[in-house]
């Protein structure tokens, strides 16, 4: 069965890097919700996770000649996600670049006030920033290795392969952000969610920190 559906894979591999648009369709239909979700966990964003799945489509398109670092796990999703991890970045710079220049802009008496819609943005920031406050508090490095091994479901060499760094290095940021979250969550003193919560205030904090190693 497994030679089976690395088959099936090597196909649809040889078939997105020839440029078959129906061949790509079905590597985005099975995994853009996943790219979306990583996204999310990266930005704590909705509308910037949703920017971020339609960039890295359109990256995984560009570079799909290099589809083949996924051959060996059957599947395109660490590929995929290695390159979320990178949108997201740029992703967030510019939504902070894209405010800072707002905030600086003079506004003319004629023009119409925005400060309602820019307030009703900055409380969804606000919610989402209670979620992702333990998060927060970690290195980035360490934030894309929890997103990926925890909240993604990679294992250590799958994760290795999305962030291009060894698996031993994958280990150690996971080892360190799980304790840094361990503790922060121990600080509160706040019960833990039931098994598969995912949304709330502090409960993906609470979650990652209390998911096993895999």
């Amino acid at each position: 069965m497994a030679g089976q559906a690395m088959g099936v894979w090597m196909n649809l591999r040889q078939r997105i890097r020839d440029g078959d648009p129906a061949a790509f369709r079905e590597i985005f239909d099975e995994h853009a919700r996943a790219v979306y979700n990583h996204a999310w966990r990266l930005t704590g964003d909705w509308s910037a996770a949703e920017d971020a799945v339609s960039l890295t489509f359109l990256e995984a398109w560009r570079l799909r000649a290099r589809i083949e670092v996924a051959e060996e796990r059957g599947s395109p999703r660490p590929w995929l996600l290695g390159i979320a991890t990178n949108v997201a970045r740029n992703v967030r710079r510019a939504a902070r670049r894209y405010d800072h220049a707002v905030s600086r802009m003079p506004r003319s008496e004629d023009e119409p006030d925005h400060a309602d819609a820019v307030a009703g943005r900055l409380d969804d920031r606000e919610r989402l920033a209670a979620a992702m406050a333990a998060l927060a508090s970690l290195r980035r490095n360490e934030r894309e290795v929890i997103a990926l091994c925890v909240g993604a479901g990679l294992d250590y060499a799958q994760a290795a392969e999305a962030l291009g760094v060894p698996v031993g290095t994958v280990r150690s940021r996971l080892s360190r952000a799980r304790k840094k979250l361990a503790k922060k969550a121990e600080r509160e003193r706040e019960p833990l969610p039931a098994a598969g919560q995912v949304r709330g205030d502090r409960v993906p904090a609470v979650r990652f920190a209390q998911e096993k190693a895999r």
